[in-house]
């Protein structure tokens, strides 16, 4: 497997994970934070974060997916580097509300680790060298129309 393909493919996984979580918390608002290591989870009106953290973690998905679509894997590994605040972030939280030390390492830095991987293998990749554009009569021939035009 070459080296693109593994970029490819983990960047793949790191917006499919990001996607699959904003998902669980709208659609699974009662079973969604279990895993999150935080406890008690928020009742009432304060649920509504379940919904903030669900579109946050789809609008992070849809980045890194439109990125990889256009082909921009030079900023995509840019914005996944950023984007490995949120899960130190997500830890931090964990280790100060009442979580536990399993839970910050376990899941939530081994993410930010995977994610800086995925950014530095994005960042470090070489690019296809760019195909020089030969002209052509044809655009020869335009050209000296535009410029015929222009100077008129």
């Amino acid at each position: 497997m070459k080296r693109r393909h593994l970029t490819t493919a983990l960047a793949v996984l790191t917006g499919a994970t990001v996607l699959f979580f904003g998902l669980n918390f709208l659609l699974n608002p009662d079973g969604a934070p279990a895993g999150f290591g935080i406890t008690p989870w928020p009742e009432g009106n304060a649920d509504g974060y379940f919904a903030v953290k669900g579109v946050r973690d789809i609008a992070v998905a849809a980045t890194v997916f439109l990125l990889l679509m256009i082909g921009q894997r030079r900023t995509l590994g840019w914005v996944v580097l950023i984007d490995a605040i949120i899960p130190l972030g997500d830890a931090l939280t964990v280790l100060t509300h009442g979580g536990t030390y399993t839970t910050a390492l376990s899941i939530h830095v081994s993410a930010a680790a995977l994610v800086v991987l995925t950014a530095v293998m994005l960042l470090t990749e070489r690019g296809q060298r760019p195909q020089l554009a030969v002209p052509s009569k044809t655009t020869d021939r335009r050209r000296e129309k535009y410029i015929d035009r222009v100077n008129k």
